[in-house]
């Protein structure tokens, strides 16, 4: 190979890697959700955390992004992240495809 041929291929791997770090940036703003008075991420953790206790408990306390105790419903705060979740995943992944064959 030539330096030319090889300068080009590392460009091509920086660029893509690169837009996949601003794809990643982009979407991880989308999974902030301001609701009942706190700001979460829409996480597996929370969600999962939510999902288990609303089968028992109609209100929990959680700890918000800002490290504040906010009581919330346990049901309605699972199910909007959980929405936001899906939603902005389904969007990473459909942009992430998209990229892969430019590639």
């Amino acid at each position: 190979m030539d330096t030319k041929t090889l300068i080009a291929e590392a460009r091509a791997r920086f660029n893509h890697n690169s837009a996949k770090a601003q794809l990643k940036d982009k979407y991880d703003g989308k999974l902030i959700v301001a609701d009942q008075g706190g700001l979460w991420k829409a996480d597996k953790e929370t969600i999962n955390f939510l999902y288990h206790t609303h089968l028992t408990q109609q209100e929990v306390i959680l700890i918000d992004t800002f490290n504040n105790p906010v009581k919330v419903n346990a049901l309605a705060l699972y199910q909007k992240l959980n929405d936001v979740y899906n939603t902005t995943m389904h969007q990473w992944y459909n942009e992430w495809t998209e990229l892969e064959k430019k590639r």
